[in-house]
């Protein structure tokens, strides 16, 4: 039997190691080909802008860093101080206004209540019947006072004394004149009594009272008295009087409001009244009846339906 011939041995650098040796292989040199490095790239970007055309600070220095945070504090310290001045600038404004109105306020109101504006005339206006003189001397008390300090109820008290006043204003004119603004009661006719005639208004309140019965004034003859429904009707129909009719009336009678009559003139001609609603609207069509048809030439007038006045 031929024996095999025996395998070629392998060189050491591939030889495996023998069972428990821990051996790295072997390489040569010239079996492993060269390594090529890459060419190094540098990790800084160059700088940039945003949209904002601001200098991006990836990248930078730190001497960069620092320079920036340096502009960023002055540029708030700045800003800080800008709003500071403007806030204390606003506010020492309204400090200035609120002071001059407090000045002008208390300066004015001292003037006001000092003797600069004492009261030295008192001028009356708006009288007709009552005597003009006569109500400026019952305030002649008030006269020497600051205008700002007369005293209201003390002219009131002084006017309450002439019935023919039935309201009043006061205007003050600077530096020292007060104008008192009356407005006269208006009468309406004569109520007979027992003291004599008493002139009254439309609200019944006694005017003046004499023995004889004052001329121009028409009598007023209502039974139940000045606080009657008639006697306010009445009222009302003489105040609604055009100026020309109103001067002709020689009297007023009525039993109830919805049987107000006039008497006009010499001749005793009647105007037929009726109740004083629509008034305004009978007075106008009386003027116009009486201008066409004098009281001497006519014993009636029928006005108690406006649409249709009569002539009798």
């Amino acid at each position: 039997m031929k024996r095999p011939s025996p395998l070629p041995q392998q060189p050491e650098s591939v030889r495996p190691a023998a069972r428990g040796e821990r051996t790295a292989p072997r390489i040569s040199r010239d079996a492993v080909p060269p390594l090529e490095t890459a060419p190094v790239t540098p990790l800084v970007r160059a700088a940039t802008t945003d949209a904002t055309d601001q200098p991006s600070l990836e990248g930078a220095g730190f001497r960069d860093v620092l320079r920036a945070s340096r502009a960023r504090r002055r540029a708030l310290s700045a800003e800080v101080k800008r709003f500071t001045v403007r806030h204390r600038r606003r506010r020492n404004i309204w400090i200035g206004v609120g002071a001059a109105i407090a000045l002008t306020v208390a300066g004015t109101a001292g003037v006001a209540y000092s003797p600069l504006f004492a009261l030295e005339r008192i001028e009356v206006v708006g009288t007709s019947q009552l005597d003009a003189a006569a109500v400026a001397d019952a305030l002649d008390g008030q006269l020497g006072t600051p205008l700002a300090l007369v005293d209201d109820s003390a002219v009131k008290a002084a006017l309450v004394r002439f019935p023919l006043v039935e309201s009043y204003t006061l205007e003050a004119r600077p530096p020292h004149d007060l104008v008192v603004n009356v407005v006269e009661r208006t009468p309406i006719g004569a109520m007979q009594t027992a003291a004599g005639f008493t002139v009254v208004d439309a609200a019944g309140v006694a005017l003046s009272t004499t023995p004889d019965a004052p001329a121009g004034q028409p009598v007023i003859d209502i039974a139940e008295g000045t606080g009657s429904a008639a006697f306010h009707a009445a009222g009302r129909v003489m105040r609604a009087l055009p100026d020309a009719v109103r001067a002709q009336v020689t009297r007023v009678s009525a039993s109830t409001p919805d049987d107000v009559t006039l008497t006009l003139g010499a001749s005793g001609s009647t105007v037929v009244w009726g109740s004083a609603d629509r008034s305004a609207e009978k007075a106008v069509v009386l003027d116009r009846l009486v201008q066409k048809s004098p009281p001497d030439r006519a014993k009636e007038y029928d006005v108690t339906s406006p649409d249709a006045g009569v002539v009798r």
